[in-house]
């Protein structure tokens, strides 16, 4: 599993950080990663009591639970002051109330301007900037029914036939847990070992389980697969479709996109990306397809067994 530390906010939040303990996420959330670990709020994304509220999901009315987060003690300090009546007092709190003031907007500007979904170091520690934990093949092995469907976490879908491969495990999925994959190779050995392939995939999602919409989730998981699956490549994005649906009856969320590309050695320029991320209750399903532009012939059977995914508990 991903090792534990503060990671970017999967819920969005710009410039904050939340706990990663290698098993769940924190409540609460800091502007700063390099503080310990929070004593209490593991796995508890409904207990409002143990971190701020993030600012951009509340549409602006809060910033965290004191009508100025973090910083309410300083405010809290101006109003005691202020209540002495003493010019002294009055001239204390005047200035601790400034201070308040001053801090507030700082961090207002950095919450509404800074951060960022790509980029940074390897997770660890206590001050991670990495915005996407991976798990590896071993932790996401789980045993599922031999009923002819693919299993990832709380959904699937029917198992792709010949020429697609029989599932199997891959580490590479940001928040990916329980992820299993049919693949086809369209270029072999295109850059020395690497192959460029037609992709289907089906995951549990670690992250982000009650902290983000399947709107925001899709938004989350399609910038680190850009990030992750092309390396230093540049890549261009053009969504075509972004829309709420329906999968077995739960909300969820539908992103497609077309990338283009241009990487040494390979013919394809270009691919559709679908992401898919269901709202299974206490967790969230994903699904995504990747399909190069050569070999779109298999676009039909990754919408196919997209549009027979169930939520299976």
């Amino acid at each position: 599993m991903a090792s534990a530390g503060w990671y970017p906010d999967p819920g969005g939040q710009p410039g904050m950080y939340r706990y990663w303990d290698g098993h769940a996420w924190s409540a609460a959330t800091s502007p700063n990663p390099s503080v310990p670990p929070p004593s209490q709020g593991i796995g508890q994304p409904g207990d409002q009591t143990t971190g701020q509220q993030a600012y951009g999901q509340q549409g602006g009315q809060q910033f965290g639970q004191q009508p100025y987060g973090q910083y309410g003690s300083a405010y809290e300090a101006y109003q005691q002051q202020e209540k002495k009546k003493s010019p002294i007092g009055w001239w204390i709190g005047g200035g601790l109330g400034l201070i308040a003031i001053i801090v507030v907007i700082v961090l207002l500007i950095r919450t509404l301007g800074g951060g960022s979904l790509l980029g940074g170091d390897e997770p660890g520690g206590q001050g991670s900037t990495n915005p996407c934990p991976t798990t590896t093949a071993s932790a996401s092995a789980k045993p599922h029914p031999n009923d002819g469907r693919v299993h990832g976490g709380p959904v699937s879908y029917p198992e792709l036939g010949s020429p697609w491969s029989t599932p199997h495990g891959d580490d590479r999925v940001p928040f990916g847990s329980d992820v299993q994959t049919q693949e086809i190779t369209i270029e072999p050995h295109y850059q020395g070992n690497n192959s460029w392939v037609a992709s289907v995939l089906i995951a549990q999602l670690i992250a982000g389980d009650g902290f983000f919409t399947p709107q925001q989730g899709s938004e989350i998981v399609a910038k680190c697969i850009v990030g992750a699956f092309y390396g230093d490549n540049p890549v261009q994005r053009h969504d075509e479709e972004s829309k709420a649906t329906k999968v077995d009856g739960h909300d969820a969320w539908l992103l497609k996109s077309h990338l283009t590309f241009d990487i040494e050695g390979l013919k394809a320029k270009g691919e559709t990306m679908t992401i898919l991320i269901i709202d299974a209750g206490a967790t969230s399903g994903l699904f995504y397809s990747s399909i190069p532009d050569n070999a779109k012939q298999y676009q039909p059977d990754a919408d196919r067994v997209m549009s027979e995914i169930t939520v299976d508990g």
